[in-house]
């Protein structure tokens, strides 16, 4: 997970709850436009498909303890491409509420402060990726630019959310504002490597078409 146990008072912790509902009011949204696309069975078998997936990206692939947390490749423009934003959404929820009660029981009073961290970037790059990718461009057909925004934008956006759980619970301190600027300028090296895996994950999307038709990834993915 993103906010260190301790990071951020219980008392201070309120916060949170405000800004995941937040988050969730968007998420919701972005649920019933799926409704509306493809029914709640894809959108049941997406968001378990993205669940699994965020599990996966947070207790089997690598990470690194730098400055005030930890450095995850979170592939949250990967997600949003191919299983859609609230799938997407849902899924980072899910993958870290799993993570919490199974794995790390000592993380969950800061659940609502993670789930801020991830989802309110994922909410950003959606809103992004209307405005940067042609309507009639299907996402397997996306450029490397595009991706290096997307990804910029939501690790970006993951960093800023750290840094401010951060400032918000520790102050503006010395140590504190070092360790922030350590972190940051770590995570900042997975948008040099979530460009590529979105390319390539669109590229082996490309070649299997028929998931299309699957209700197992986004519409968007090739439509």
């Amino acid at each position: 997970m993103h906010i260190e146990p301790g990071l951020v008072s219980p008392e201070k912790m309120l916060l949170a709850y405000a800004t995941a509902a937040a988050a969730g009011g968007m998420t919701i949204k972005f649920a019933l436009d799926a409704l509306r696309e493809r029914g709640p069975l894809s959108l049941l078998a997406r968001t378990a498909l993205s669940a699994g997936a965020v599990f996966t990206f947070f207790q089997v692939f690598p990470h690194y303890p730098v400055g005030i947390s930890e450095v995850h490749l979170i592939l949250g423009s990967t997600l949003l491409l191919v299983f859609g934003a609230a799938p997407a959404a849902i899924g980072l929820a899910l993958g870290l509420l799993i993570q919490g009660l199974f794995f790390a029981p000592f993380d969950l009073p800061q659940y609502f402060a993670n789930v801020t961290t991830l989802v309110a970037p994922l909410v950003a790059i959606k809103f992004l990726a209307d405005r940067i990718i042609r309507p009639d461009t299907a996402y397997v057909d996306l450029r490397y630019g595009q991706a290096l925004a997307l990804s910029a934008t939501y690790q970006g956006g993951v960093v800023l959310w750290v840094a401010f759980w951060a400032f918000y619970g520790q102050g503006f301190g010395a140590e504190n504002l070092s360790q922030v600027v350590s972190f940051g300028g770590a995570y900042m090296l997975v948008v040099l490597i979530e460009p590529l895996v979105d390319l390539a994950v669109l590229a082996v999307a490309k070649l299997a078409r028929g998931l299309g038709k699957s209700g197992l990834v986004a519409p968007r993915l090739y439509a």
